[in-house]
């Protein structure tokens, strides 16, 4: 094998593990997001864990941030809880930046 081959080979293996650790940002994000979500409509502990993994698998269903957002937007309405577009990208990109930190602590510890 030579250096060429060798050097690729660590690329694309850095790339899987790059990708990997953004599904597991973005699916811990959802999740936060539907945790916070959850806590707005004032679900309890178990029916806001069963609502963010919902969350959770709604994404990866449908992925794309668009659908999270509409459908928190949509739930937390019909729970009386009217939030911005904005606001709720807002919060994404704060737990996006957490679970991001979670998930290092996890690969570290």
């Amino acid at each position: 094998m030579t250096t060429f081959d060798q050097r690729e080979q660590a690329f694309e293996a850095q790339f899987g593990h790059n990708q990997e650790m953004q599904f597991k940002a973005h699916a811990r994000k959802n999740k936060l997001l539907g945790l916070w979500a959850a806590g707005l409509m004032g679900k309890t502990s178990k029916e806001a864990e069963k609502y963010a993994r919902d969350i959770v698998i709604a994404a990866i269903e449908k992925p794309g941030a668009h659908d999270v957002v509409h459908t928190l937007m949509h739930d937390l309405a019909a729970a009386g809880k009217h939030v911005e577009e904005h606001t709720i990208r807002r919060q994404g990109e704060r737990l996006l930046l957490q679970a991001k930190q979670q998930i290092m602590t996890e690969v570290k510890g």
